[in-house]
């Protein structure tokens, strides 16, 4: 039988969301001892045991909901007689995190200066950072990481329809006629689902967005629908040197991972 943390390395492997769930404080009759864990997938318990029975069920229903929300952690205090309907008195504590074992993917297009100093940054994080660019002595350059995915590609634009729906974009190429046609094929797709790509920004300045703006307005695209465009992008602070930018750039797109999600929860709750 696999332990703990041979299930959790399979799960993590093979990409399947699932709920850690733990005794964490227990007062009166109890069904297990305080720090007995268990593992839910969207299926059921895979694996460990917090007392079986009506109080299992109840934790495995739990998790399974957590698991359609974007909440990463919950805490339940249970009375097992009045909410769970078990004969015993006692009160449980029960800490429920959830493991959605889905990279977070980050889409790069271009491999210039800036995208040399981001991309180290980026692979920090937990995340599948995935670069595109035309020009192979620039993606030469990049580093070597296993979350790294980085591809000499003849066409930008039709990279596109190969990204996860959920993946940030970020535009960063050698220049707004490469930008454009990129972008374009970005809000061909959000004109479907505005849900996907739910983070698409191009670096420049105010009145490089103002170009790409009317760009795209005129390939078909509403004024309302380019109000996504993160343009120019990054937080504002620091200067223009390439390493500035790219700490700009990351602590936009962690701001923004973290608005989604928790505004992701509070619909979903």
């Amino acid at each position: 039988m696999q332990s703990y943390f041979e299930t959790m390395a399979r799960l993590a492997a093979q990409e399947t969301p699932c709920v850690t769930v733990t005794l964490v404080h227990a007062v009166g009759s109890a069904p297990q001892n305080v720090g007995a864990k268990m593992i839910v997938e969207a299926q059921g318990r895979v694996w460990g045991t917090v007392g079986g029975g009506k109080v299992e069920n109840h934790c495995i229903a739990h998790s399974q909901g957590l698991l359609s929300t974007a909440r990463e952690h919950d805490h339940q205090i249970w009375n097992l007689q009045r909410d769970i309907g078990m004969t015993c008195g006692g009160v449980a504590h029960f800490f429920f995190e959830v493991h959605f074992n889905r990279p977070w993917t980050l889409a790069v297009f271009g491999a210039g200066h800036v995208s040399q100093a981001l991309i180290p940054l980026l692979v920090t994080l937990p995340c599948q950072v995935l670069c595109f660019d035309t020009r192979a002595e620039w993606i030469a350059r990049l580093p070597q990481h296993p979350r790294l995915r980085a591809q000499v590609v003849t066409d930008l634009a039709e990279q596109v329809s190969q990204l996860p729906e959920d993946s940030f974009v970020i535009s960063m190429t050698h220049g707004h006629a490469h930008d454009v046609p990129v972008l374009h094929a970005v809000f061909l797709a959000r004109q479907h689902n505005r849900h996907v790509f739910p983070y698409v920004g191009v670096i420049g300045s105010k009145a490089k967005a103002g170009a790409i703006h009317r760009d795209l307005r005129k390939q078909g695209h509403s004024k309302e629908a380019l109000q996504a465009l993160w343009c120019p992008i990054g937080l504002p602070l620091g200067s223009n040197l390439p390493a500035e930018i790219a700490v700009s750039i990351a602590a936009q797109v962690i701001q923004e991972r973290d608005r989604l999600r928790t505004l992701s929860g509070d619909v979903l709750e």
